[in-house]
């Protein structure tokens, strides 16, 4: 009732103002940094991810802010001592720049090669060192999923993997795709499932961002041994769809 309230009321028109100056602090830092990240590039995984993450934080921070979009983590007493595959719900772009500002040091990304190409702000995404996969060929998408995504791991990187692989807007759900199960499997590695709602603040296709407090809640370690594909994959959907409805309510 709260966010109905909001958006029928004169201060949208504020919340617009916010949007586009938040907007304008984002793409003037994208343009400033990309020497920087360019730079980085030459470095070893560990030392770039610090000059990631210092953008990264700054999205955020330019987010809470510019346009009044905060935010706080349940569960993180669940997140493991080592490297694991982070299992997250997908709602927007916010999630990309919060996963690495708050979650542990020298994450990764599985994402579409399509946003390699977008002039500036792709090309600076080289320096999170992205899987990016064909999502039109199924097969090779899978194979890069499996042998990256281990490779990734045992290097001591997290992956994050958005397991119904594309934005889904708050209420809805889409098919769990078995990837990020079959790299668990494969690779021996733990299932951490996160739920979050950013797409109540942050809607997708819009460059309206709604003020408000998004929540991050971390489920428990879904541990690969003795599990198959498809029941790491089920008990991670039910984490996440489960811990979706508390915090939607």
């Amino acid at each position: 009732m709260k966010q109905a309230s909001l958006l029928s009321s004169p201060h949208i028109f504020i919340s617009y103002i916010r949007s586009i100056l938040f907007y304008i602090a984002v793409f003037i830092s994208a343009i400033l940094w990309a020497p920087v990240v360019y730079l980085a590039l030459l470095l070893p995984i560990q030392k770039r991810d610090i000059f990631s993450r210092w953008w990264a934080s700054y999205v955020v921070n330019a987010a809470k802010y510019i346009c009044g979009l905060d935010y706080h983590i349940e569960g993180l007493e669940n997140l493991p001592a080592n490297n694991a595959i982070l299992y997250s719900k997908h709602q927007s772009a916010w999630e990309v720049v919060m996963f690495k500002k708050e979650f542990p040091p020298v994450n990764t990304f599985i994402l579409k090669q399509e946003l390699l190409r977008i002039p500036i702000i792709g090309w600076g995404m080289h320096a999170f060192n992205p899987i990016a996969i064909d999502r039109g060929n199924a097969r090779k998408a899978l194979k890069q999923v499996i042998e990256q995504g281990t490779a990734r791991l045992e290097q001591g990187l997290w992956v994050v993997i958005f397991p119904e692989g594309t934005r889904v807007d708050p209420g809805k759900t889409c098919k769990y795709q078995p990837g990020g199960a079959m790299l668990a499997k494969q690779s021996s590695y733990a299932l951490i499932p996160v739920a979050l709602n950013s797409g109540i603040c942050w809607r997708r296709n819009s460059i309206l961002k709604i003020p408000g407090n998004i929540t991050i809640k971390i489920g428990t370690a879904i541990d690969p041994h003795n599990k198959t594909v498809r029941e790491m994959n089920e008990l991670a959907r039910l984490q996440i769809e489960g811990m979706m409805e508390e915090i939607s309510n």
